[in-house]
C-alpha cells in the first residue's frame, strides 16, 4: 500500500492559497483517477486507487498544517504502510515558484507540516516532493504570505509543476520512490 499525503489547511478560507498546494495536487490527482475524498475515522479525508495492481491511499489531513503529523501516523498505521511506500506533496518557500524538489528523504525546511510529520513518524526518511511557492514577502510577514493567492502571473509555472507533478505521483504509485526518482532524473537531464 503506497500513500500520498497533501499538506493543506482545511476549509474555504485557505482553498487556492500557496499552502495548500499539496490539497491540490492531491485534489487533481483524484479528478483525473475519477476517485473521490471521503471522511476518515481520525483527522483526514482519504480515496483509495490502484495503479496497475498497486492500490495507493491519497490523504489530506483535516487538521491544519502544524498538526500534519497526526493525520501522517493514523494513516500510516490505519492502512500498515512503511515510510517508503508514504510520499509527501507540500509548498516550499525556499524555491522559486513552480521549481520542484524530490526526495528519498531529508529535514523539514522550516515547514511546519513537515516537521510535525517527522516528529509524530519518528524519521525524516520517507520520499517528499516539495513545490516552490516563492518567497516574495517581508521579514515577518511569511504567514499572510503562505496563506495569500497565487498572482495571475505566477498561475502558468504552477499549472507546469502541478502536470510534472502529477505525473511523479503516477510513477509513485505505479512503482514506489526508485520509479518516482528514476522518472524525475530522466526529465531533469531533459
Amino acid at each position: 500500500m503506497r500513500i500520498v499525503l497533501g499538506i493543506g489547511n482545511p476549509g474555504r478560507r485557505y482553498e487556492n492559497t500557496r499552502h495548500n498546494i499539496g490539497f491540490l495536487i492531491l485534489n487533481s490527482f483524484a479528478e483525473k483517477n475519477k476517485l473521490s475524498f471521503i471522511p476518515s475515522k481520525a483527522d483526514y479525508y482519504f480515496s483509495e486507487g490502484e495503479s496497475g495492481e498497486n492500490p495507493f491511499v491519497l490523504v489530506k489531513p483535516a487538521t491544519y498544517v502544524n498538526n500534519s503529523g497526526l493525520a501522517a501516523i493514523h494513516a500510516l498505521d490505519f492502512f500498515n504502510a512503511e515510510l517508503k511506500d508514504f510520499l509527501v506533496v507540500a509548498d516550499d518557500v525556499n524555491l522559486n515558484i513552480g521549481s520542484l524538489r524530490v526526495r528519498a528523504s531529508g529535514g523539514d525546511g522550516g515547514h511546519n507540516g513537515m516537521k510535525s510529520i517527522i516528529y509524530h513518524t519518528g524519521s525524516n526518511v520517507f520520499p517528499r516532493i516539495r513545490i516552490g511557492i516563492g518567497s516574495e514577502f517581508t521579514k515577518g510577514e511569511m504567514a499572510d504570505y503562505v496563506l495569500s493567492k497565487f498572482h495571475k502571473s505566477e498561475l502558468g509555472a504552477i499549472e507546469s509543476s502541478a502536470g510534472l507533478t502529477l505525473q511523479l505521483i503516477d510513477a509513485f504509485t505505479a512503482g514506489g520512490i526508485k520509479q518516482m526518482l528514476d522518472f524525475y532524473s530522466k526529465i531533469k537531464e531533459d
